[in-house]
């Protein structure tokens, strides 16, 4: 109840105040480079060569250039983020400057539009903020903090803070474009409009919609939906109030690791599709994946559609203000809450092999195999060419329910500039509180099917050697069995985090020094249920058919037992220090060392650190708590059309985490290297580029871990880079972007290999007459083979890897009409 009425009382105090809206209303249009006022995860807006903290930014133009299929791959185009946007619309892991993606999502990384966070955490298990993050018209600009203030201006976003800043309408344009896809199902309508209503009132309003199959051949629409956002902004004397508003419901594939075949070695390994598998354009979803019985939360029986993949809704609601009260005194209010809800329906291949060993191992030697599903459904098959490549693989299916992750959010300041000793200083202290939902039910069954690609694959029963059957429609089981009947789940717990700040910056010439402090405490209370927990037996026996005859599938049916409480409170301090001298008006210098932490929240709900008895924390919050410290060094130059920003940077990380299906570690990381970021325009010509190289190390871990110290962290690369070259005339403009990375290690055991790989992307935009434009834009153009992520850590003696690929080329045209 505090909580409410503290937000309560915030979203009032933001309707109350009301100095001009410059930073957000600035960002709407292109700025020259170097010269872009920040306003991510710092005090108040400021240049950015005069600040000491790493920042970037992604204006409006080239967002639409570059036409990235998803936020994480747009994310992908910044400097020292690591974002591996290979599951589609949503579900990415992103990781900064050598700081680990030690399980999935972006643990260190804070997502936020306009300036609050999406979800309060990055990595909720499935429910990952980019899930809930649409990038389209409505965009102005990207910005992106790494490392420094957004240990500080940010709750739980040590590594960095990427902040999608909307459009707000001050002047008067918008355009309408429809898109298709040449090579691929899609068909797009994109369209935003904003403009002065009256004196000092403007609105903006944007979204799109979408459907089809999409970048890969599952055999149906799998993409379904669309977003739309609207602001409107009062401006007065001394102030200004804006109102936002987003609803966003959406349906898209999720895509995880495909079976995929690694000959050679371990060190120098070659990665090729199965034969009818192309992990670039395939996936295992297909029509023929019928729908999955299963019990609910409430353990009752439920039917939930493969098809329905990735499902998100979010309803927000906003209130921004500010106010200037006199001598130098401001207040700020942002306040937003969001209605967050869905589900995540992905196949996850368990274990992949040769068609009759995968039956052997179900239903014992001489077993045999019949098409459950497809068109030659209850035939024999013949295990030597099953799907056209003799193989099945054995699939858990990843059904959860995302009934809420409702986010209530609220961030106050107060700034003050003064005087200071022949220079200035700027002051800022406020309050930070919110709410974040995490409401899920973990629904997985266990399925057999083929290994096909073009949305053919269908599921297979399996036969024992006496004829009866040992699968039901497919289902090999009604719970997780190829994981241990593990991961049977229910839980509602609610985070609160309540964070006071300050910060002091003191301008003397061409000296910046600035120290900012932060201390979030908070609580988490609810309920948790599950077989994990050690309360009562997970598998039972449940009659889905009503024959009255329990087959062995059914005799395999997870079920969520009694519920146990969570109910524990935890506290970490943060703070930065930095200094940035201008050595000329073209060339600054800065330092700073930063501390910051992250709760794990429910990352932390099924480990020792929370208590199967009571939910306390018996071994107190540093079980909870991910702890970062980082330094910084480097040097910002701008001159005429040439910018250079290179950073220095070191990472400590210590770190709880737990990994699918149930395995808990306790990590101690550290990384060090060098970022830099460039950019040169002369006449039409614009060339922008990116690289950060990192030396990443294992420090420490668990007793039973040892012989992974002093390895590189899983998935790590030396050196990350993304370069965009463009040309613009009149009636066209012409450009190509390049996204690569060097070998990392699959694992932490630092064996397999990842390649190294570079994904080209091409556009094309003509103009032939005014406010008419005509766009060609080519993902992976050259369709290169990149992998991201691979679950095993040496090669097996079958040679198959589940493996997670980039899309393949994918080539989009576009009609647009600007007005």
């Amino acid at each position: 109840m505090k909580l409410r009425s503290a937000l309560c009382a915030s979203a009032a105090l933001s309707a109350l105040l009301a100095a001009p809206a410059f930073a957000q209303d600035q960002a709407a249009g292109e700025t020259v480079e170097g010269e872009e006022i920040i306003v991510t995860a710092v005090a108040r807006g400021q240049n950015r060569i005069e600040s000491s903290v790493s920042v970037s930014a992604i204006g409006a133009e080239a967002i639409a250039n570059l036409a990235a299929p998803s936020a994480a791959d747009l994310i992908r185009q910044i400097p020292g983020i690591r974002s591996e946007a290979s599951g589609g619309e949503g579900n990415a892991n992103i990781a900064v400057r050598g700081i680990p993606v030690s399980t999935g999502g972006g643990r260190y990384v804070q997502l936020q539009e306009d300036g609050l966070p999406i979800l309060e955490f990055g990595d909720i298990v499935f429910g990952n903020a980019d899930n809930f993050l649409r990038a389209d018209r409505s965009v102005a600009r990207v910005e992106a903090v790494r490392g420094g203030s957004a240990s500080t201006f940010a709750s739980n976003a040590p590594g960095a803070v990427i902040n999608f800043i909307s459009k707000t309408g001050e002047t008067e344009g918008g355009a309408i474009q429809a898109s298709v896809g040449l090579d691929y199902e899609s068909y797009r309508l994109d369209f935003d409009y904003g403009a002065p209503l009256a004196e000092a009132l403007y609105f903006h309003v944007g979204g799109f919609y979408r459907t089809g199959e999409g970048p890969r051949d599952i055999g149906y629409n799998g993409y379904d939906g669309g977003q739309i956002k609207a602001n409107i902004t009062k401006e007065f004397d001394g102030g200004y109030i804006r109102f936002s508003a987003k609803y966003l419901d959406d349906t898209t594939p999720t895509i995880l690791p495909q079976p995929v075949r690694v000959t050679g070695s371990a060190g120098n390994p070659d990665y090729s599709g199965i034969a009818g598998f192309d992990p670039r354009t395939d996936s295992l979803y297909s029509p023929f994946l019928t729908p999955a019985r299963t019990l609910d939360g409430n353990n009752n029986p439920a039917s939930y559609d493969f098809r329905d993949g990735l499902s998100v809704k979010s309803m927000a609601f906003g209130i921004e203000s500010e106010i200037d009260v006199g001598s130098g005194w401001t207040l700020t209010n942002r306040f937003r809450f969001a209605d967050n809800s869905g589900g995540f329906m992905s196949p996850f291949p368990a274990g992949v092999d040769s068609a009759q060993a995968v039956a052997n191992a179900i239903g014992g030697a001489g077993s045999s195999i019949v098409f459950a599903t497809g068109p030659n459904a209850g035939q024999v098959a013949n295990a030597a060419n099953i799907g056209g490549n003799g193989l099945l693989t054995n699939v858990i299916n990843f059904n959860v329910r995302l009934n809420s992750l409702d986010n209530v959010t609220n961030d106050f300041r107060v700034n003050k500039e003064f005087d200071f000793g022949g220079g200035s200083a700027n002051f800022t202290t406020g309050f930070y509180l919110s709410r974040q939902t995490v409401d899920t039910d973990w629904l997985w069954t266990s399925h057999v099917q083929t290994v096909q690609g073009d949305g053919q694959a269908v599921l297979v029963d399996i036969r024992n050697a006496g004829g009866q059957l040992v699968t039901d429609g497919g289902t090999v089981a009604y719970s997780a069995n190829f994981f241990g009947n593990c991961c049977r789940r229910s839980y509602d717990v609610d985070y609160s985090t309540y964070a006071p700040f300050a910060s002091l910056s003191v301008q003397t010439g061409q000296l910046t020094l600035d120290a900012s402090i932060r201390y979030d405490f908070g609580d988490a209370s609810g309920t948790i249920a599950g077989s994990d927990t050690g309360f009562g037996t997970g598998i039972r026996s449940f009659d889905f058919d009503g024959n009255g005859v329990i087959n062995p599938a059914e005799a395999s049916t997870a079920i969520i037992p009694a519920a146990r409480p969570v109910n524990y409170n935890f506290d970490y301090f943060s703070f930065s220090l930095g200094a940035n001298y201008l050595v000329t008006d073209d060339l600054g210098i800065f330092a700073r060392y930063s501390q910051g932490g992250r709760h794990t929240a429910d990352r932390s709900l099924f480990s020792p650190a929370v208590s199967t008895v009571d939910g306390g924390l018996p071994g107190g919050d540093t079980g909870v708590i991910a702890r970062v410290d980082q330094l910084e060094t480097g040097l910002k130059y701008q001159s005429g059309g040439v910018a250079l920003y290179a950073t220095g940077f070191f990472a400590k990380t210590n770190e709880n985490n737990i990994e699918l299906p149930n395995r808990v570690f306790n990590n101690e990381y550290e990384a060090y290297g060098v970022e830099l970021e460039g950019s040169y325009r002369s006449g039409p010509f614009s060339l922008s580029a990116g690289a950060t190289w990192t030396d990443a190390e294992i420090k420490d871990t668990d007793p039973g871990r040892a012989a992974v110290i002093g390895n590189t962290p899983r998935r790590q690369a030396d050196f990350v880079y993304q370069a965009t070259a463009q040309y613009e005339a009149d009636m066209f403009t012409l450009g190509a972007n390049v996204v690569g990375t060097t070998e990392s290690f699959t694992q932490d055991n630092n064996d397999l290999i990842l390649p190294a790989y570079a994904q080209v992307n091409a556009f094309l935009a003509f103009r032939p007459i005014e406010r008419i434009e005509l766009g060609l834009n080519a993902t992976n153009l050259f369709n290169a083979e990149g992998y991201t992520e691979a679950e095993e850590g040496s090669i097996p003696a079958n040679g198959l890897v589940r493996a997670r690929s980039i899309a393949g080329r994918t080539v989009l045209a576009s009609v647009r009409f600007d007005f």
